[in-house]
């Protein structure tokens, strides 16, 4: 019985698209312009041969490995194309024993590493003295901030370009490369709408690799005619059901996002915190996380301007404890817009620190005697408690006791905002201290 043909069984598509479609010049190339644009360093650098150490970083699909085949095309050195995931210190040394000897023979190595950051310290370690005596050009590729992950003495001697995620215009340019490019779906007549274009290009989120295989398996469930391949929005629609968002919980994008919800709040803008506050919940993040940062946001940022929000935040967290994911989500709303809109005092974070500062640095001062207790003779005698002077027996509820050490005695740490509930607070303490500068 002969087997049924099908569009794909043909040789011509055994690789996924992103493979058959990887640009092969610069010309070819879509986005990064910042680098690549006419007359930029990183162009100039591939154009002229004159690569130095290197360390490409950004988000994936960006085309960090299709620089490094751009330059492995271009470039009269020899070039090493070296996987971090598959290649431990034996691979390591056999390389650069390889280079060292071309280096005898005045023949260049440039050595890409795929994934560097997945090497540890002691693997990064074998690059560094090949790379400082110029046995290899060291290129490398990594979606985590190399700061973090690169050892320091070989970052210093590498040049770090940052590549940025994909614009919608560069997706689109590349999803219409794909659909016209003979290695690609040219000669099979696919029909798609800008709009499911621009659907495709929204979903991948700045990635070209997800893009491309988005479409290759939007293609594959399309609806096939003698007039070609027509993409339905229900066949689209299974293949972007879930929005795959760029979010690592223990990387730097995790701290990004962070610092973009507690700075958003701090601004007084709802709407930007409750946005990012979603994009970490539908990238995984835990919920209690999150809530534990409002609390903190709660005295660091709003404080005594309105001490309601450390209530609303400590709420949430329990709210949050009680019900988990996703009940718990518009509990974390309601907390994140009341801070975003509750008026802001940091007073009470800028009295902390100071004082932190100050123990931290000043000699440890003894506690004056009239706040000692005397719970025995013998402290009693050593006038322990003597010169106290109970509050709550003036009229005023305050006396003039001096309650800082002495080397202290003039320094103020809490210097209240006047937003909020705070304006009456500062305009008591400002009361208080006038009584107390007076009476003296």
């Amino acid at each position: 019985m002969m087997e049924q043909m099908t569009l794909f069984d043909d040789r011509t598509y055994a690789a996924p698209l992103a493979s058959r479609l990887r640009p092969a010049a610069l010309e070819e190339f879509a986005g990064q312009e910042h680098l690549l644009g006419e007359g930029k360093m990183l162009r100039l650098l591939i154009e002229r041969d004159q690569i130095t150490s290197m360390i490409f970083w950004g988000p994936p699909g960006v085309g960090k490995t299709t620089l490094a085949s751009i330059i492995a095309s271009r470039t009269k050195a020899e070039f090493i194309n070296f996987s971090a995931v598959t290649s431990g210190i034996k691979e390591i040394k056999e390389v650069m024993n390889q280079a060292e000897h071309s280096r005898r023979m005045g023949i260049r190595t440039v050595l890409f590493v795929d994934e560097i950051h997945r090497f540890n310290k002691a693997q990064q370690d074998a690059f560094l003295p090949f790379v400082e005596k110029g046995s290899i050009i060291l290129i490398g590729a990594t979606t985590e901030n190399p700061s973090f992950e690169v050892n320091a003495a070989l970052l210093s001697r590498c040049r770090v370009f940052v590549l940025k995620a994909l614009e919608e215009k560069n997706l689109m340019q590349v999803l219409r490369h794909a659909l016209t490019s003979p290695a690609g779906f040219g000669p099979q007549n696919v029909q798609i709408t800008g709009r499911q274009m621009r659907a495709i290009a929204a979903f991948a989120n700045g990635d070209a690799r997800t893009a491309l295989n988005t479409l290759e398996m939007a293609v594959m469930n399309g609806k096939i005619s003698a007039e070609g391949i027509r993409i339905t929005d229900e066949g689209l629609a299974q293949c972007i059901s879930k929005k795959s968002l760029l979010y690592d919980k223990n990387g730097e994008e995790h701290y990004n996002l962070i610092s973009a919800l507690h700075k958003s709040m701090r601004n007084s803008d709802p709407d930007a915190a409750i946005y990012w506050m979603c994009r970490m919940l539908e990238g995984g993040e835990n919920p209690l996380y999150i809530a534990r940062r409002l609390i903190r946001f709660a005295s660091e940022d709003v404080g005594m301007a309105d001490s309601h929000a450390l209530q609303v935040a400590v709420a949430a967290y329990q709210a949050c404890h009680f019900l988990g994911m996703p009940e718990c989500d518009v509990h974390l709303t309601h907390a994140v817009t009341y801070l975003a809109m509750a008026p802001k005092s940091n007073a009470l974070y800028v009295a902390c620190e100071e004082c932190k500062r100050d123990v931290k640095n000043l000699r440890a001062e003894p506690v004056p005697m009239q706040l000692r207790n005397a719970p025995t003779k013998l402290m009693k005698e050593l006038e322990y408690g003597k010169g106290y002077e109970y509050a709550h027996d003036t009229e005023e509820k305050m006396t003039h006791m001096q309650c800082m050490p002495e080397s202290l005695k003039d320094r103020e740490y809490y210097h209240p905002a006047g937003q909020g509930e705070e304006r009456e607070i500062k305009e008591r303490l400002e009361r208080i201290k006038e009584w107390k500068e007076g009476s003296c």
